[in-house]
């Protein structure tokens, strides 16, 4: 079976092809009633974009790579989801590279993006170090953009939240809610989500006087197996603070169900706080206090900055933009509201 042509989507529809080449690719100018008319006569005809032939002709596939650390985390399940959103307003495609949390598998899921000739990268690095060299290696190549996670020393721009000010939030919803002890439970210090989510926990914690010991910082890896194995170590060690701030909601949930496990309640006992505020945690029992992140506006920050290191040579471009958006705290059961002000009479 032949290929329809955009010659015969043309004679189909009554117009010329440069009409229908700006109405398929949604460039330039045409009246609605046009439009109609050539996508009409394209859907009649079973008309396909010949995409090899059209990138050859604009330099440009309309595809752009993504790298995120671990696809089966929820949180950047549904990063990816927004990520493709915003994509798909301006008309791109979105191909997904899983780096299983390993820098090497990273810096080769990069390479092959490159070499497939996305038009950007959006990347979320796996490691705070290790990631470095790659990431900057392809920032050479193509435009580059990282979200949620960074590494320092590379020419690309980042966009992400502001750990530090969520934690604030955290510890002083904590504070106010009567808690005056504290452990957190988080991921080695691996890449900066882990060491700015920790730096703020640890300077808010001094600033309001709240304790933690030596042994209440524990730092495992993002899982809910990890969140029950670091309470059983505080209950083994003692017993639990008055608050167990987590460091992403796996942690979290598992913190509630071996609290639970173990006949302290939550949060009349101890209260639990997660990050990132995803699906489950509000179904979870008690339901979850967590950080939101605007996750549609991240993406969509994300998409604009590709689309103009796009656009700009590199002798234009200007500082490369490092943007911090200003999560949520989320407050639901697993934490206790401050008392209400006492009145005299």
């Amino acid at each position: 079976m032949q290929r329809v042509t955009i010659a015969q989507v043309a004679e189909r529809a009554g117009v010329s092809t440069a009409t229908v080449s700006r109405v398929l690719s949604g460039r330039g100018q045409f009246s609605a009633a046009v439009e109609r008319k050539v996508r009409r006569a394209a859907d009649d005809l079973g008309y396909q974009v010949n995409v090899i032939a059209r990138s050859l002709r604009n330099s440009r596939t309309d595809t752009v790579g993504m790298v995120v650390p671990s696809i089966t985390n929820p949180f950047f399940t549904s990063l990816v989801e927004s990520v493709e959103h915003a994509l798909g307003k301006e008309g791109k495609e979105l191909f997904l590279c899983d780096a299983r949390s390993d820098p090497r598998i990273e810096a080769r899921r990069l390479a092959s993006l490159a070499a497939r000739n996305v038009d950007g990268i959006i990347v979320s690095p796996s490691h705070g170090v290790d990631s470095r060299p790659a990431v900057q290696q392809t920032a050479e190549q193509l435009p580059l953009v990282q979200l949620d996670r960074f590494v320092d020393g590379t020419t690309t721009d980042w966009v992400g939240v502001d750990d530090v000010a969520a934690m604030r939030q955290v510890m002083d919803h904590l504070h106010d809610g009567g808690a005056r002890s504290a452990a957190y439970i988080g991921s080695l210090m691996t890449h900066s989500s882990t060491e700015q989510r920790f730096a703020g926990f640890r300077r808010r914690a001094e600033e309001l006087n709240i304790e933690v010991k030596p042994h209440e910082v524990l730092l495992g890896d993002y899982s809910v197996e990890w969140g029950e194995e670091a309470v059983a170590r505080l209950i083994a060690e003692g017993g639990l603070p008055d608050a167990l701030v987590c460091a992403d909601d796996l942690i979290a949930l598992g913190a509630t169900r071996a609290c639970r496990a173990h006949g302290f309640s939550v949060p009349r006992q101890v209260q639990v706080t997660g990050y990132d505020d995803i699906e489950f945690s509000r179904l979870a029992e008690p339901a979850l206090t967590t950080v939101h992140q605007p996750r549609d506006r991240i993406a969509a920050e994300a998409v604009r900055l590709l689309a103009a290191a796009s656009l700009a040579k590199d002798a234009e471009r200007g500082p490369h933009a490092h943007i911090a958006l200003v999560p949520t705290l989320v407050v639901r059961d697993s934490t206790r509201a401050a008392p209400a002000p006492q009145h005299r009479i």
